[in-house]
């Protein structure tokens, strides 16, 4: 198999954000598969490959024929494939919305299904493959003492839920809301019973979508019921009533009903077994390996084949557009 070189801006806390660890955490499972390492763009880092010299020195340039470029960041996609549209680049998408469009010869590998849908309209005549973002085994229900009513993480709620819900629910419970990064956010997950998340404000601010939604998840696999929204990514596992409610529902005095109600009888909702299996290591390095293989034979043909389906770009959609209404118009007069 072809190498991995995963593209990233740098890799410090400059740049942290749930983005970066979900990349850093794939990295790691492809490493198991292939040899993959990090190449910085923005960020020139020691321990780290710096893209512009792989670009720049020519025997290096001469042997990317044997690499496979990953890029991630959305906002620099637009940047980088230019960059690198004579070599194997593939695109790991996470959200969706940026706005680009991407050439049949750039396969997308997407976390979500619902950024999967996307693409599949977007970019029709790419490779496009599902591989969802891995939860971390230590997200297990402990099935201990629960000393936290409610837990909720501040970054991306709602000022909804942080300036109305939650005072209102601090009257009546004990509430914990975490305002900067957890080490063992298992072990809070664990000790709540309620966990409040609602990104649909954030995303619709910042103009993509949430990609993945990995939180919910966590504190579903951790045993928390869960109150959450359920746009984009997080729609391909949130079931509300089944596995999760559905937070911001009509009224703020309706969601104090429902969390009290459910604090004090909890309902035992849960993701089964086997919805969290589809995102356990074990499925996400199976499926890596089959996406891969697929990859390399690609790239393999298109070394020798130019590709010949036309795009679906504004002028040829005019033209089928108009093609359609003058099949009309002849139907209708007889022509």
């Amino acid at each position: 198999m072809r190498k991995l070189y995963f593209l990233l801006p740098g890799t410090t806390n400059k740049f942290a954000c749930g983005g970066l660890w979900a990349e850093l955490k794939t990295l790691k499972l492809a490493q198991q598969i292939c040899a993959a390492e990090v190449v910085t763009y923005r960020q020139r880092e020691p321990e780290h490959l710096w893209l512009n010299d792989l670009l720049s020195n020519d025997d290096t340039f001469r042997a990317l024929d044997d690499v496979i470029f990953v890029m991630s960041w959305g906002f620099d996609v637009v940047k980088l494939a230019p960059k690198l549209k004579h070599l194997n680049v593939i695109y790991h998408a996470h959200s969706a919305g940026y706005g680009f469009n991407l050439p049949a010869s750039v396969p997308i590998i997407t976390v979500s299904r619902n950024t999967l849908g996307y693409w599949g309209q977007r970019s029709p005549h790419a490779l496009i493959y599902y591989l969802p973002n891995e939860i971390s085994d230590q997200f297990q229900n402990w099935h201990g003492d629960r000393d936290i009513d409610v837990l909720v993480q501040s970054r991306k709620s709602s000022n909804y839920l942080m300036k109305q819900l939650i005072p209102a629910l601090q009257k009546q419970c004990r509430v914990e809301v975490i305002n900067s990064y957890v080490e063992n956010l298992e072990g809070l997950f664990n000790r709540a019973k309620v966990y409040l998340y609602d990104s649909a404000e954030y995303w619709e601010i910042q103009g993509v979508t949430e990609g993945f939604g990995l939180q919910p998840m966590e504190a579903l696999a951790c045993g928390c019921q869960v109150f959450s929204s359920v746009n984009h990514g997080l729609s391909d596992y949130l079931d509300p009533a089944f596995n999760c409610y559905k937070i911001a529902g009509y009224s703020q005095e309706f969601d104090v009903q429902r969390i009290i109600k459910t604090i004090q009888n909890p309902p035992k909702l849960s993701l089964a077994a086997s919805v969290l299996a589809e995102y356990r290591s074990e499925n996400i390095i199976q499926r890596l390996t089959v996406i891969l293989e697929d990859l390399n034979e690609f790239f393999d043909h298109k070394q020798r084949y130019q590709g010949n389906i036309p795009e679906l770009s504004y002028w040829y959609i005019t033209k089928l557009r108009s093609q359609r209404i003058l099949a009309k118009l002849k139907k209708k007069f007889k022509l």
